[in-house]
């Protein structure tokens, strides 16, 4: 074995632990990039849900402020009645 092929193969050693190094890393970020848009589709899930629910909230205020008017038109008007 002559000088230049084991420095070769010396060279040739970190190269592939860098080679599987950088794999690793690689997974991880692909890993995270899905995780990633996994989230920003439960939040866009999630506020559309919110604001399904803020428009099917406004009629319940009014609704009880129209009854309880109506029920205390209702007592005057019985009031005035007698």
């Amino acid at each position: 074995m002559d000088g230049s092929s084991g420095v070769a193969v010396e060279l040739e050693r970190p190269h592939s632990t860098l080679e599987a190094g950088f794999a690793r890393v690689d997974g991880s970020l692909a890993l995270l990039v899905q995780r990633s848009d996994q989230t920003d589709k439960q939040l866009a899930d999630m506020e559309s849900r919110l604001d399904a629910l803020e428009r099917a909230r406004w009629p319940l205020a009014s609704i009880a402020a129209l009854t309880a008017s109506v029920g205390l038109m209702l007592a005057v008007w019985e009031l005035a009645g007698r």
